[in-house]
């Protein structure tokens, strides 16, 4: 083989001409995320699948944690029905468009719960030290903790969430000017909505390597943030509103869209165009989340003897 080369060209320690060994580790390098990326959703989809299948053994059971799940989330709604049963609107919006914010809002976060909502067990992890558990097995760690103890109960709220949404649709079907963007606006900030309470849920699990117990803060920016942006912005100070724009983007979820789609104007000292940066939004926030778990992980020294 040697012999074929052209004067002067070395083979590379594997064995191939340096050209092909550097095209080689780029294609290894670029294929790397995509492998790792794999290997994560694998892993969440084998551990998830076990628990739905313990789950299911007891169906009975099941079904009532689920009905009892989705009639308590219900409730919150109940309190919206009961307080326009007194008024005819909330901060100049309609019943029908409350009902929408809530939709999308709850919508969101049940399908962000339903996939992350073990997070919440990490400060506990840490303290007993049962994370070393899942650093020992070759499988990415944030997939592991987040599909352990998976509980398909809390589907219940997704299910709530999506039929408000669902009823606030027909509706709003005369209200308001439907166009093709509007539509389309509905399911992403639905979607992009779920992965930008992933990332703070992410982010809070992560302030967990050094809060130690931090659930709490966390559960500010999840339920809490899911509870304001049930209703509308307008009943809210101003620097409040920009707060979730601009410092903790959860307007992002349903606000800056949800204003376009009823076609209502942004918040004073918000750009209109901001309702179509849901996407970028979540990107973004997934891209600080990863950062802050991967500075975690670094950090942590397990929890001693």
């Amino acid at each position: 083989m040697a012999e074929s080369l052209p004067t002067g060209v070395r083979l590379a320690p594997g064995g191939a001409p340096p050209g092909r060994a550097g095209d080689a580790r780029r294609e290894d390098a670029y294929r790397r995320p995509r492998r790792r990326a794999g290997d994560a959703l694998r892993t969440y989809r084998m551990v998830a699948a076990m628990w739905i299948r313990s789950t299911m053994t007891y169906r009975a059971s099941f079904a009532l944690a689920l009905v009892t799940s989705f009639c308590v989330t219900f409730f919150d709604f109940v309190v919206i029905l009961l307080m326009f049963g007194q008024v005819r609107g909330l901060g100049g919006f309609s019943f029908a468009e409350v009902a929408f914010l809530y939709g999308t809002a709850g919508t969101a976060f049940g399908i962000a719960d339903l996939t992350l909502g073990s997070l919440q067990r990490m400060g506990r992890r840490i303290r007993d030290g049962s994370l070393d558990v899942f650093l020992l097995r070759p499988a990415p760690l944030l997939a592991q903790v987040a599909a352990d103890q998976f509980a398909l109960r809390r589907l219940g709220r997704v299910l709530q969430g999506l039929m408000v949404l669902v009823w606030s649709l027909v509706l709003l079907r005369d209200e308001v000017a439907w166009s093709w963007a509007k539509v389309l606006m509905v399911p992403g900030m639905v979607a992009c909505g779920a992965v930008i309470f992933m990332a703070v849920m992410v982010l809070g699990a992560s302030a967990v390597f050094w809060l130690q117990d931090g659930a709490e803060v966390t559960n500010s920016f999840t339920y809490g943030g899911n509870t304001l942006l049930q209703y509308p912005p307008t009943v809210f100070a101003q620097d409040l509103v920009k707060g979730v724009v601009f410092v903790v983007p959860l307007a992002f979820v349903n606000w800056l869209p949800a204003l376009y789609v009823l076609g209502r104007p942004a918040p004073a000292g918000v750009p209109s165009w901001t309702a179509f940066a849901a996407p970028l939004v979540a990107l973004g926030c997934c891209g600080v989340a990863g950062l802050a778990w991967r500075a975690g992980i670094r950090s942590y020294r397990s929890t001693g003897s």
